[in-house]
């Protein structure tokens, strides 16, 4: 094993990617030669006297550059110089959005590797991969597809199944068939952004229902109908964006009851389905002939591949679905399928999955430490909280307090469908961020939240 520890870390970037530069510039001065076994982690981070899921991250990034490669029970390698890559375009590195509810980033560098071993298996068919193709995902797109929802206990059947261009595409397609201009969509008072930025490009009146901590009520849900007659009911039950809140089975049974007596389609938005673990069954999978099923694959596998499972109502509608598609995007990324289908047959989506729950997991429990003062709704498997400020704080003091910091933060004014936006906000804990990052971001937040004499 080579005895080696990263220098020259004081570029002012983020830490992890120092240690993959540190590994770069080391291979190249000759101090790292190929085939020399790198030491443990958890050694270099003590060395270093930084946090392990640092050092890992910056292992990670280099097996993502190419410079060194990870086995399993063996150890991490330097790479022989012939193998080693071109850098990654510096236009690409590093863009994200810290205001999404992102996931967090795997950074094991097995997972990583194995990762990109699908990517390699999809460049044999390139060229069939760059031709036109179905609109809604191949049949043997779909049945991967489907074994995937049923693995997760969200049996689908493949020809009732499309797999479109992410949830956003799919909520855009179904809203235009639903809904002609002027039309009302009931939801929760509190919801999705997404739902509102096209709700208001189709000209659709969104109107918010009251609800209690099991979602909302069987009687709001009654009265909304018959006093509104809307075109279709909108619902996040499952780890809702932003609350966290899960819908429980007897609510679910509850408003299925009220839309199945009023004959109103529903359109579920089960983004995290591929994260939660012990959620109720759909409610549209009680409803099939009125339910739109939604299954985004953004939260879990990474929203670069815009690709989401929608399970049409047993109607017929595919045909009218599919052509509304076609018409807006005209086909799924065949690429983006392929990858997706190689990652669910080789094991690698499993993987991906139990990795994005433990660090969720670590997420949370690192913000109800650090935020032990605050009052947020969470739950172990969300990639963010909900902050309710307490009296005398507003959530634009928050935001201009936070405005510094890399952590994600949205005010309630986003979420807002129904009355005056309540003083609260989402904080996102998940995507390139690492723990002792975040540590620093949520110490700042609860600054931020709980001092009044803070002076920025």
């Amino acid at each position: 094993m080579k005895p080696w520890t990263p220098s020259s870390l004081n570029s002012g970037k983020p830490r992890y990617v120092e240690i993959a530069e540190a590994i770069k510039a080391d291979i190249g001065a000759g101090v790292l030669s190929p085939g020399d076994r790198l030491p443990p982690q958890r050694r270099v981070a003590q060395d270093l006297g930084v946090d392990f899921s640092t050092v890992a991250r910056g292992y990670a990034e280099a097996v993502r550059r190419g410079y060194i490669e990870s086995f399993v029970g063996r150890g991490t390698f330097v790479k022989a110089p012939d193998a080693l890559p071109e850098r990654p375009d510096p236009r690409r590195a590093l863009e994200e959005d810290p205001m999404m509810n992102m996931p967090p980033e795997p950074d094991d560098p097995a997972l990583l590797a194995q990762m990109q071993k699908g990517l390699e298996h999809v460049s044999a068919n390139l060229m069939p991969l760059l031709r036109y193709q179905s609109v809604t995902g191949s049949p043997q797109d779909r049945a991967i597809a489907a074994d995937l929802l049923q693995a997760n206990h969200l049996p689908c059947a493949p020809e009732r199944l499309a797999i479109t261009p992410g949830t956003h595409a799919s909520l855009y397609a179904i809203l235009t068939l639903l809904c002609a201009p002027g039309s009302t969509v009931l939801c929760e008072a509190v919801t999705y952004p997404g739902l509102r930025s096209i709700a208001a490009r189709l000209g659709i009146r969104l109107i918010g229902l009251a609800a209690d901590r099991d979602g909302i009520l069987p009687e709001a849900l009654e009265k909304a109908v018959t006093g509104h007659w809307p075109a279709a009911l909108y619902l996040n039950p499952t780890l809702q964006n932003p609350t966290t809140r899960t819908m429980p089975a007897a609510r679910r049974q509850e408003i299925a009851a009220v839309l199945q007596k009023h004959e109103l389609p529903l359109i579920e938005d089960d983004a995290y389905c591929f994260v939660a673990q012990e959620a109720p069954a759909a409610i549209s999978s009680l409803i099939p002939d009125l339910g739109w099923h939604v299954a985004g694959l953004s939260k879990c596998f990474g929203a670069g591949l815009r690709l989401a499972c929608t399970t049409v109502p047993q109607r017929g509608l595919m045909g009218q679905f599919s052509q509304a598609l076609r018409s807006m995007h005209v086909m799924v990324s065949p690429l983006n399928l392929a990858l997706l289908g190689r990652w669910i047959e080789d094991g690698t989506a499993a993987e991906i999955q139990a990795f994005v729950r433990k660090a969720a997991a670590a997420r949370q429990a690192l913000a109800a430490e650090v935020l032990q003062a605050c009052s947020a709704d969470a739950d172990p498997l969300a990639f963010n909280l909900w902050l309710t400020l307490p009296r005398g704080t507003s959530r634009a003091e928050v935001m201009g307090r936070m405005a510094t910091r890399q952590i994600g933060i949205l005010p309630s004014d986003a979420f807002t469908v129904t009355g005056q936006p309540e003083e609260a906000v989402r904080v996102c804990l998940g995507g390139p961020v690492s723990l002792e990052e975040l540590r620093g971001d949520l110490i700042a937040l609860n600054d931020a939240v709980t001092r009044k004499d803070w002076l920025g």
